[in-house]
């Protein structure tokens, strides 16, 4: 894990600018899809990549680069030079007359052995290496922005910090890694990127007539209750530990899983065990509607014809549901029959369900009371990002979840522990009393019998 004790430091940033594509691109309007503009959509998902010097690019400038390689990219990927715009039912369109996105290159006297060996998120101080976008008192809007911000720092060793924004309405994780290995690509000597970017957002159009053909408890709030304590607790109060799943502890899951379910995903039993342990730490009635809402992509399923090359959104959040005496009393096993379940919920035919609900109820946002929300981005290869100065050193979410409330949502990553063994990092955020008790819970799911 990074060392939070970085030296006393203040980043330069110069004045920010828009680049444009490098080239004359399409002035057209171009529609989201209805899967595209949901509430759950419209902010700003930001990561971070952490570059060593490279002997081999002594002397040249990583900022200037990934500049020249940025306006190339956005001659194919031109949408992403837009801006948004709302018409009739929050429907979203995006008018492409290559408007550019933002960049700001910065200092700082830093390199990059002074972030440790960070290996998850939340990236240290990552406010000062991501460039923010303007507020309107306090919101983030993402109409009529840029939909993409970047900032590349450069270190006193010759390495670089690259921190990026996306507007999560017009990509979703691996359209964002398309896009940037298109950049690496270019900034690589690279005449074209290697995938040509399809559109394509008619895929998740609702039909017509709008008819939810699932019930979509994700945007539902939970009924009755007491109000939940993760969504009332001041951040003052809240505790935050990165727990890491490893080889011991996966073996320990995989011994209390029924028989018939030992061959469970890493995702699936820490999924399973992170939703039971929350629930019992956080102390909920048994009577009390719990869920666990988790982001299923669709892209290599054989019932989703996606084209080649597609950057937008392709993922449906699902959602496992019980109420939390059922859940503490059923176990690890019964909570891994309703993750499964839930999981395989996730078809062609339910992302149409959800773009029907989008149009019929507004657009709504997922509920959030008493649940869980995951998002697994171990897969999402954000370390291959590489601009010409080798791997990175770090590369991934620049925060351990999205979202106003701590620790409702979470970022599932890879990650190493100090025996370097691979294993998955969940940053877990919860009141400081419930904490302890979601340790000793964990611990007793995951020691080995």
């Amino acid at each position: 894990m990074a060392s939070s004790l970085l030296p006393a430091f203040t980043v330069r940033r110069g004045e920010p600018v828009l680049v444009s594509p490098a080239e004359q691109t399409p002035r057209e309007t171009k529609t989201l899809s209805d899967i595209d503009d949901g509430e759950g959509m419209r902010f700003y998902s930001s990561g971070i990549h952490l570059y060593r010097a490279n002997p081999d690019k002594q002397g040249v400038d990583p900022a200037a680069v990934i500049r020249e390689a940025l306006a190339r990219a956005l001659v194919p990927y031109y949408p992403l030079a837009g801006r948004l715009r709302e018409e009739a039912g929050r429907k979203l369109v995006v008018d492409c007359e290559a408007q550019g996105v933002m960049f700001v290159e910065a200092d700082v006297d830093l390199t990059a052995a002074d972030f440790g060996d960070v290996q998850s998120p939340p990236f240290p101080c990552y406010e000062q290496f991501i460039l923010e976008s303007t507020t309107v008192a306090g919101v983030e809007s993402v109409i009529d922005r840029p939909l993409l911000y970047i900032q590349v720092t450069r270190l006193k060793c010759g390495g670089f910090i690259f921190g990026q924004r996306f507007c999560h309405c017009v990509v979703d994780a691996p359209g964002g890694m398309q896009f940037e290995k298109a950049v690496c690509e270019l900034a690589c000597g690279a005449a074209s990127p290697s995938i040509t970017p399809a559109w394509g957002r008619e895929m998740f159009m609702a039909r017509q007539p709008p008819q939810p053909s699932y019930p979509h408890l994700e945007y539902s709030e939970p009924a009755g209750g007491a109000v939940d304590r993760m969504l009332t607790t001041p951040p003052g109060d809240i505790a935050r530990v990165p727990f890491f799943f490893g080889p011991r502890e996966i073996a320990g899951l995989r011994q209390r899983a029924p028989p018939h379910m030992s061959r469970s995903s890493r995702f699936e039993l820490v999924a399973a065990c992170i939703w039971l342990g929350r629930t019992a730490a956080l102390g909920y009635g048994a009577d009390e509607e719990v869920r666990l809402s988790f982001i299923v992509n669709a892209r290599g399923r054989r019932d989703v014809p996606l084209p080649e090359g597609f950057y937008g959104n392709a993922f449906a959040y699902s959602v496992a549901v019980t109420t939390a005496g059922e859940l503490c009393a059923g176990g690890l096993g019964y909570a891994l029959e309703l993750v499964k379940k839930a999981k395989s919920a996730v078809t062609y035919d339910y992302l149409l369900s959800v773009a029907d609900l989008m149009v019929l109820r507004g657009r709504p946002l997922f509920a959030l009371s008493r649940t869980y929300i995951v998002s697994d981005v171990s897969h999402a290869g954000f370390k291959s990002v590489d601009f010409g100065w080798g791997e990175a050193v770090y590369g991934g979410p620049a925060k351990g979840g999205e979202g106003p409330i701590p620790g409702v949502t979470n970022y599932f990553s890879r990650s190493k522990n100090g025996k370097g063994e691979e294993g998955t990092v969940v940053p877990i955020s919860l009141p400081k009393d419930a904490m302890d008790k979601f340790h000793l819970e964990v611990e007793g799911l995951t020691a080995e019998i």
